[in-house]
């Protein structure tokens, strides 16, 4: 006999009595107009965070997930027990490498500007993200990055004018013109090929350091995605395989507040943080100030030295803030205050470092103005070198035969078939 309590008919009438569901749509904290704040955000003291042992159980450490890892004061001193103690030469190394991304992204996208390239994208404020994990790395271990970690190779001493030749796809392009301009591939500077679809590069790192471990190699890998890209199933599917094979790995979330133009609440930002995310994997998650990159330094090496050491992987979080638009085809004054970036609480990566050097008496206002000016005119001379290679609308800068090679190491006979048709269409039209 049916309970008359249990039916469908008598839960449906007992809901007429309850308020209607709800959906919650995330809003950002402003909008075009509208004055920003960032009063919200809660920003620990420099020296607030413990540093662990590299060895500690994820579980030990779950509140390096809510908090911020931070080594810059706001008396631009390096304090707390992550403060690295860099020797000088690093520092200022840093510096200069942190300016030399800002001065090439400049001149490329005003390069874009001019027409010389369909596309380019800035890494404006977030250079400390690539540039403290680069120099905390060893030089071969392997680093899977997504579009705005260019850093990674200016770091590596990767030379521009091949940089710049990607980006104009020209004669000079190694990659001939098959990648989106800004999509580079320098295996030999432990740069994985840049993929423009979402978080491919998070199972190819997590594969790669787990290929690194079953050699019984040294090297490991690190990745880098946006936060709106932990959305992705490949960044889960990476996190599921990372944690239960413990892969050498690091795993970056570059949390710069906006992805495109939706900002990161629309990815989870409203109910915790992105290194929250490592807790039910099993994984250790660190958050961090994405803007000093003193503590950029010296979570990658806790968490390079965790991997090496076979104690698991480790994903950290980079609090940041993405100052210009996504890309040179975007407008982020059409989603977001204008007055945004310059109230950012975290301030300006280079201009933090320069302060710290200049604290401690290893630099002065007179050799940051001549090193800008040094750097401008360096990224001027590898453009006009890399445009004698050709730009966009110069024609084709590769030949069309080029189509059929490189897709298999030794071209199968049907692809020959078809690339010689081509040629002989070609000759017989003139062309």
């Amino acid at each position: 006999m049916t309970d008359p309590h249990h039916s469908g008919a008598a839960q449906g009438e007992a809901g007429r009595n309850l308020p209607p569901l709800r959906l919650h749509v995330p809003e950002p904290p402003a909008r075009p107009g509208e004055s920003a704040d960032f009063t919200h955000f809660d920003i620990p003291a420099a020296d607030a965070a413990p540093r662990p042992d590299e060895s500690a159980q994820p579980a030990d450490i779950r509140d390096l997930a809510y908090g911020l890892v931070r080594v810059l004061d706001e008396n631009h001193a390096a304090v707390g027990q992550w403060n690295p103690k860099l020797p000088p030469e690093t520092l200022l190394r840093m510096l200069r490498a942190m300016a030399l991304t800002r001065a090439f992204d400049a001149r490329m996208f005003r390069a874009q500007r001019q027409g010389k390239t369909s596309f380019y994208m800035k890494s404006t404020g977030e250079e400390a993200v690539s540039i403290g994990a680069a120099l905390a790395l060893a030089r071969d271990d392997m680093c899977f990055p997504s579009y705005r970690q260019q850093g990674i190779l200016i770091a590596r001493d990767w030379p521009l004018i091949d940089m710049m030749n990607q980006i104009y796809s020209n004669t000079g392009d190694r990659l001939k013109g098959r990648q989106l301009p800004i999509m580079y591939s320098a295996r030999e500077a432990g740069f994985f090929s840049i993929s423009g679809n979402l978080t491919t590069q998070y199972p190819q790192a997590v594969g790669w350091a787990m290929a690194s471990a079953a050699r019984g190699d040294t090297r490991i890998a690190a990745t880098w995605c946006g936060e709106g890209s932990t959305a992705e199933g490949d960044f889960h599917s990476a996190c599921t395989f990372a944690s239960v094979y413990r892969a050498p790995v690091i795993m970056n979330v570059v949390n710069n507040q906006w992805a495109i133009s939706s900002f990161s609440g629309f990815a989870g930002a409203e109910a915790t943080t992105f290194a929250a995310r490592a807790i039910g994997y099993g994984i250790a998650g660190l958050r961090v100030d994405g803007n000093d990159v003193l503590a950029v330094y010296a979570a990658t090496r806790w968490a390079a030295d965790r991997a090496r050491a076979n104690a698991g992987p480790t994903l950290i979080e980079h609090f940041t803030y993405r100052v210009e638009g996504h890309s040179t085809s975007d407008d982020p004054t059409a989603y977001r205050s204008a007055e945004e970036s310059s109230l950012w609480p975290l301030g300006d990566p280079i201009a933090r470092l320069k302060q710290h050097c200049i604290a401690l008496g290893i630099w002065d206002e007179d050799r940051h103005a001549a090193m800008d000016k040094e750097l401008a005119e360096t990224v001027r001379d590898a453009a006009r070198a890399a445009e004698k290679n050709g730009i966009l609308g110069h024609g084709l800068h590769h030949p069309m035969e080029s189509l059929f090679e490189d897709v298999f190491e030794e071209m199968p006979w049907h692809l020959k078939e078809q690339q010689q048709q081509m040629l002989d269409e070609w000759k017989a039209a003139g062309l």
